[in-house]
């Protein structure tokens, strides 16, 4: 039977990229279901793909594959590139503190089949979401944080990061800042959601400034986790319009809604190989 699988690819841009990529997969038996290409302008240019492919000859053909692509395509043309089957098992770890929206819409799309991974499991710094984590299953971990225990909050994360070795780490409204070693240690990408008033309306009760201020869009900010706080590359992002009979509760429950539905679809869609990093931004198909 064959075996589905999504190369995404990063090269400078120069002419006879997609034929050698297309002819080769031709040349393997691969069918090509589903095609996106971006050529960004610049200095010098650069060239990303995401191709799905049904490869002929299950594991031996895609290693078969592999093997050539790296040595005819790949060096050749300078390409960062993965080729990785669309079944792969993965896994994410969820970090989330008291509010439980960005945890709550996960937990439904993976009980739908709809997320692309297992939950592995949720850690937080507070207790208050055991019940309603472990009625689906998962397993939940209390893990205290302070600036007082920070070390030693980080490194019982980083255990149970270790232990359950998933491809990804959610903060769902984590709101404790991990810091530059942690980054460091942990191994595998992180996503944060947070609302999108930074840096306008910085520190406690954003959206009470907001209000304060007249603000007419409410919105949400998915990104990868870098040293830099809420700097790293963006994902996706939503807003809501608002105007000024909203109330501070009303304000409040809108942002939370598009929260979850912009984690949502930052989540699955780094699940689905569609985001490719390029320096300090993404290409998203």
């Amino acid at each position: 039977m064959p075996v589905r699988a999504r190369l995404l690819i990063d090269c400078p841009d120069r002419p006879g990229i997609v034929a050698a990529t297309s002819g080769l997969l031709a040349r393997h038996g691969a069918n090509i279901v589903e095609l996106d290409q971006h050529a960004a302008g610049g200095d010098p240019p650069v060239f990303f793909s995401r191709i799905v492919v049904d490869v002929p000859g299950g594991a031996a053909g895609l290693d078969a594959l592999r093997a050539d692509f790296a040595a005819t395509v790949a060096a050749p043309h300078d390409m960062t590139w993965r080729l990785v089957p669309v079944d792969e098992p993965r896994r994410i770890v969820v970090l989330v503190s008291r509010e439980p929206h960005g945890l709550t819409e996960l937990l439904w799309r993976w009980e739908r089949g709809e997320l692309g991974a297992d939950i592995a499991c949720v850690v937080s710094n507070h207790p208050d979401h055991r019940e309603r984590v472990e009625r689906f299953g998962v397993p939940y971990h209390h893990v205290p944080a302070t600036r007082a225990n920070r070390p030693e909050a980080e490194a019982e994360i980083l255990r149970i990061v270790g232990e359950e070795a998933p491809d990804l780490v959610v903060l769902a409204r984590y709101m404790q800042i991990l810091t530059g070693g942690f980054l460091d240690r942990v191994g595998r990408p992180v996503i944060n959601i947070h609302h999108s008033f930074l840096p306008a309306f910085v520190g406690a009760e954003p959206y009470r400034q907001a209000r304060e201020r007249g603000v007419k869009i409410v919105g949400a900010t998915a990104h990868y986790v870098t040293e830099e706080l809420d700097a790293g590359p963006i994902i996706e992002q939503d807003v809501v319009r608002i105007d000024h009979r909203a109330t501070l509760d009303e304000l409040v429950a809108l942002g939370a809604d598009v929260e979850r539905q912009v984690l949502g679809r930052a989540v699955r869609w780094h699940l689905q190989d569609r985001v490719i990093v390029h320096r300090r931004s993404t290409v998203v198909f």
